[in-house]
């Protein structure tokens, strides 16, 4: 494979999806074929899988059975289009991907870090992304924005997993901050505290130098 594995992690609300649409916007302008995709979710078994996921209708759900459903749609994700995507040397940019399991059920739920990878490298087959941009940010900071783009008529929209208390959110921004410490050559770590074109024109900066070193 030829293409170019980017992903996108940090809390929610950090400001993921609008770095990856400005990127993505600018690499089309000069000329690449790029896949924006996300997860969970980005086929049609990983949306239904998504729905499941973070439907406030199913708070029964078991620690074992999230671990399990994220997978699932990961690997439909991986193999149905990043992996073809991949294989035809386009650039795949990709909100969240296996180090948001690592921090949301592995540190954020107490699974076992070894069973999270394990079923996690079954479901991808190993794909690792080349270059990861992990944004930043507190937990209060990100509770503000969520809080703020899902008021709508007054009323607050949160998914299952936003709805979790305080201290999970605090282990989950910990986990992702452990992840980028032990990850120094694929991990970027961002100060989302930044403004947006701030931020954009450290990630282009960056993503610049690989695309240069890869010849692409």
């Amino acid at each position: 494979m030829n293409g170019l594995f980017i992903t996108f992690e940090g809390p929610d609300g950090s400001g993921k999806t609008t770095q990856i649409q400005q990127l993505s916007k600018t690499l089309i302008n000069q000329g690449y074929d790029v896949v924006t995709t996300r997860e969970p979710g980005g086929t049609r078994i990983s949306d239904l899988i998504r729905n499941i996921l973070l439907s406030t209708e199913y708070q029964e759900m078991q620690d074992q059975t999230e671990v399990l459903l994220y997978a699932a749609s990961r690997a439909q994700h991986v193999h149905e289009i990043i992996i073809p995507a991949l294989k035809e040397n386009k650039i795949v940019l990709c909100d969240r991907y296996i180090d948001a399991s690592m921090a949301y059920q592995s540190v954020g739920l107490g699974i076992n870090q070894k069973t999270i990878k394990d079923i996690n490298h079954f479901a991808s087959s190993g794909l690792q992304p080349e270059r990861t941009y992990m944004m930043d940010v507190s937990v209060k900071e990100s509770q503000n924005r969520l809080l703020q783009r899902t008021s709508k008529q007054g009323e607050i929209i949160l998914d299952r997993i936003e709805q979790k208390a305080h201290d999970y959110h605090k282990k989950v921004r910990e986990g992702f901050l452990e992840i980028a410490k032990k990850n120094p050559q694929r991990v970027c770590l961002i100060n989302a505290n930044q403004p947006v074109d701030i931020i954009s024109e450290e990630i282009v900066k960056d993503i610049t130098s690989i695309l240069a070193d890869r010849n692409m």
